[in-house]
């Protein structure tokens, strides 16, 4: 039990930075607090107690504004960062290592009994306020962008965004992705098509950044196939322009 707490206050740790001490975290963190008690509920459900599984998790909802239904099944070292508003219906199933921010609903689309929540991989990240919805798979290592609603199958590694969620799976997205990495921005956090100048603003400039980055890359294809030998610096792989008035020289 103390090692399984040990680890969960370590995934603290490592994905937030807001971090500070082992107290700090222990006593102040109601991510935390809500998977300690859904533990408690979990079992109590698994041993056919069930009002009393259900009074522990609506206590655990009071507690932390974190609502998951004692009969799902939540995997280790999963971390739910800030929590406020998330909601896990109970056949719902989270993987190991995955991450889920506030707002997060991961819910059914029918009232017919047995599986009717979503089941997410490991390592899978849920941006804020998405909703995963229906018996649907979240591949390992999957993205979920914020505000996003998912009712299909998402495959292993891919990033979904937007409202309904579409995979990122195009030239221009995996370069809008590469380029948002490297400037320290969340590609999939938001989706292009959502209705927001600011969200817009900010994929026009990672668009032109990409299209500026391919324009350079054929340079200096081009001015390689001529003959000239570029100098590139080695340490972030981008392409120093006043390599070319070297080659013009």
């Amino acid at each position: 039990m103390f090692a399984k707490l040990r680890e969960d206050i370590r995934v603290v740790f490592d994905r937030d930075p807001a971090a500070r001490t082992f107290f700090e975290v222990l006593t102040t963190y109601p991510g935390l607090h809500a998977i300690l008690w859904h533990r408690v509920s979990h079992q109590l459900w698994l041993v056919n107690l069930k009002w009393l599984a259900r009074f522990s998790s609506y206590v655990a909802r009071w507690l932390t504004g974190i609502e998951i239904h004692p009969g799902a099944r939540i995997g280790r070292r999963v971390f739910i960062d800030h929590g406020m508003g998330v909601v896990i219906g109970e056949t719902a199933e989270v993987g190991d290592d995955s991450t889920l921010y506030h707002g997060v609903t991961l819910g059914g689309t029918s009232w017919q009994k047995g599986k009717r929540h979503p089941t997410l991989g490991s390592g899978v990240i849920v941006g804020a306020g998405a909703k995963v919805l229906g018996p649907i798979n979240i591949g390992d290592g999957a993205k979920i962008g914020s505000n996003a609603v998912v009712v299909k199958d998402v495959p292993e590694g891919a990033t979904a965004v937007g409202i309904p969620a579409r995979i990122l799976d195009t030239e221009s997205d995996r370069m809008r992705e590469k380029v948002a990495q490297k400037l320290g921005f969340s590609a999939y956090g938001v989706g292009a098509d959502m209705n927001d100048p600011m969200v817009k603003a900010v994929h026009g400039l990672i668009n032109h950044s990409a299209n500026t980055d391919q324009r350079l890359e054929w340079i200096v294809q081009e001015l390689q196939r001529l003959g000239g030998k570029p100098e590139t610096d080695r340490t972030d792989d981008h392409f120093d322009p006043a390599s070319l008035n070297k080659m013009v020289d």
